[in-house]
């Protein structure tokens, strides 16, 4: 006899559907089990970086841009005037910064407020936000954030339509395995992938953009 699901406890249902697969598996699947299995897969792939340093920015911006993303690089003592710049082009005067971020990097003449759990509607009144990050792979052209200070929650820098992201050059790998690696000991943490603007297509291959987070993006490179 099926076993009824009721209520909207999301974490018993996903119980009840691993509990389903374990029993049409002859209840042989387990946690440890499949921790062994996981460990026993061959990785034979390419794990590490083949290119220096100046290639992967190179190849990171390429693909930022690809992705219609605005890229800038500059040094750690011009940060703030990087973004005064690119705030200014875009005329936006009112952004969102999560707990932590350095105030060094904030210009004067822009309104910056720290995030403190807004809500979702609060969040988007804002005309942008500004993140630090993790890392950056420059294969995928891909940018890492994590609920950390400088980086704070996914809500916050999906929500606004506009995300300026600083990344450091020394943040920047070439491969996904090696932003894995990088990865594994904050693996617990809420984390994002985004490589440029959120954008979808439909099945006419229609591009639409702001569809699971911002239309627009900056990303200024530092180092």
């Amino acid at each position: 006899m099926a076993t009824e699901i009721t209520g909207i406890d999301s974490s018993a249902a996903r119980a009840e559907v691993l509990r389903r697969i374990r029993a049409a598996n002859g209840g042989a699947a387990d946690g440890a089990q499949a921790a062994q299995q996981w460990r026993e897969i061959q990785r034979d792939y390419r794990r590490e970086a083949s290119l220096s340093r100046e290639q992967l920015v190179d190849l990171l911006e390429d693909r930022l841009r690809d992705y219609d993303a605005h890229v800038v690089r500059t040094t750690e003592s011009a940060i703030a005037d990087a973004v005064a710049k690119m705030l200014g082009a875009r005329g936006l005067r009112r952004i969102l910064i999560p707990q932590g971020l350095n105030p060094v990097w904030l210009p004067a003449g822009v309104e910056f407020v720290v995030d403190g759990q807004a809500s979702y509607t609060e969040l988007d009144g804002f005309e942008g936000v500004m993140t630090a990050s993790t890392c950056a792979i420059a294969i995928t052209g891909s940018v890492v954030l994590q609920n950390v200070p400088g980086q704070g929650r996914r809500a916050a820098s999906l929500i606004p339509d506009y995300h300026l992201c600083l990344v450091r050059v020394e943040d920047v790998v070439e491969t996904v395995p090696e932003a894995i690696v990088r990865l594994e000991k904050s693996a617990e943490l809420p984390t994002t992938f985004f490589a440029g603007p959120s954008a979808t297509a439909d099945i006419e291959m229609t591009r639409i953009k702001g569809v699971h987070g911002p239309r627009f993006l900056d990303v200024i490179l530092v180092g």
